[in-house]
């Protein structure tokens, strides 16, 4: 027995087990469950579960891979909650048998990796904080130099590598999260430690989108109590944002989108008044210039078209009015603007995951939902099971749902 258990601790951290992952082999088409292999975590990395991720647009984005470089297969993913297990050895005839039980054996952390241990529960993040770079000890900048993400790659870039494949056939990653899968490795910096006793059903969906919205306004835009707010896409993003402003106390929050059926469910997040662009003749600026006596205080952009860029920007007050830009223009997007519209002291400003360095700021985020001063469950409109993961793809493509949460169980 002694020998046994002397194997057992020195290969633990040395194995690939299989795994579950919904795999896109093409893209638009829908993903296939395959058994998977995953290697262990290499320097600095962790392989984790993952117990319930969400689907965002950007999956289904870069999934389409219309105007892109196409790569795949891929395992697509990345706003999620998992955890580090503790190795669990099932037994047979009282030893524990790792040949036998493959997909119990967990591979908690590699070579360098000492913030984290089996047990923590944790958000894997599609940007990371290596802490070390100008811009992880800067204040005021969240844009990692390591681990700032990377669309195009789709291998793990401590080596190079994939840590998943099928009968010997790489699968590439996504962001480096890759969370449509029961276990993934992910870069010890892009995985934040979380209160254990966070429902990561509820709390995963701070991995992208509604921190992005969220902290673009409380982060950025910063309006104040009784300040005016436009938001520019009213999809998850933008009622985050929305979210942020009425948190923020705004006494007018503003939603402009094409869609007048969002109007009643904007309402949740703090919209008080809903501008359609197409009801108009004249540009929504100068509508909401009008509405607002001079512009509103602070606008947020969340749809990465360009006319919007314009339209949020030239909507502010002069002399203190502030825009953010969020949404992500295509590659050979711009835009222009008369110069005087900065003479006349409005700003512009840009952000990037809502300015929060993903493991110094995310696990406050989590806290502010578990003492109720941020609502999660409203962005939550539908569920799945993994086995019907192409379900939330349907539903988002129908603008039927603002997040899917999908159960890792199959």
């Amino acid at each position: 027995m002694g020998c046994l258990m002397a194997r057992q601790n020195s290969k633990i951290n040395h194995l690939t087990h299989g795994t579950v992952a919904a795999v896109a082999w093409e893209a638009g088409k829908p993903l296939v469950i395959e058994e998977v292999e995953v290697a262990p975590p290499q320097r600095m990395e962790v392989r984790m579960k993952i117990l319930f991720t969400s689907l965002c647009h950007t999956d289904v984005f870069f999934w389409d891979a219309k105007g892109q470089n196409p790569l795949f297969p891929r395992i697509f993913g990345h706003e999620a909650g998992g955890g580090l297990e503790e190795p669990v050895m099932p037994k047979r005839n009282g030893f524990a048998d790792h040949d036998l039980f493959p997909y119990r054996i967990v591979e908690s952390v590699g070579e360098g990796v000492t913030e984290l241990a089996p047990g923590d529960h944790v958000l894997p993040v599609f940007t990371g904080e290596c802490k070390e770079c100008v811009h992880c000890k800067s204040e005021v900048s969240n844009m990692c130099e390591l681990l700032r993400i990377n669309t195009d790659r789709g291998v793990m870039i401590h080596d190079g590598k994939s840590r998943f494949s099928i009968n010997g056939k790489p699968i590439n990653h996504f962001v480096g999260t890759s969370t449509f899968s029961e276990y993934t490795v992910v870069h010890v910096g892009c995985v934040v430690k979380i209160n254990p006793l966070a429902p990561l059903d509820k709390v995963c969906i701070l991995s992208c989108g509604i921190s992005t919205g969220f902290g673009a306004t409380v982060n950025v835009a910063k309006p104040t109590k009784g300040s005016t707010v436009a938001i520019f896409g009213l999809g998850a993003v933008g009622l985050a944002a929305a979210e942020g402003a009425r948190v923020s106390g705004a006494s007018r929050i503003i939603g402009v989108d094409l869609h007048p059926d969002k109007i009643q469910l904007a309402k949740q997040f703090g919209v008080t008044e809903f501008v359609n662009p197409k009801d108009y003749t004249k540009p929504v600026q100068e509508v909401i210039i009008e509405m607002t006596q001079g512009g509103v205080d602070r606008s947020i952009e969340c749809t990465g078209h360009t006319d919007c860029m314009i339209s949020a920007f030239e909507c502010v007050h002069d002399g203190w009015g502030v825009a953010v830009l969020v949404g992500v223009p295509s590659n050979d997007a711009v835009f222009k603007t008369h110069p005087m519209n900065f003479l006349n002291e409005r700003t512009l400003k840009g952000t990037f995951f809502g300015n929060y360095k993903p493991r110094s700021d995310i696990p406050a985020l989590v806290e502010k939902y578990m003492n109720k001063e941020l609502e999660l469950e409203k962005f939550i409109t539908h569920q799945v099971p993994f086995s019907e993961i192409n379900k939330a793809f349907d539903y988002m493509l129908k603008g039927e749902s603002i997040r899917c949460i999908i159960r890792m169980e199959h």
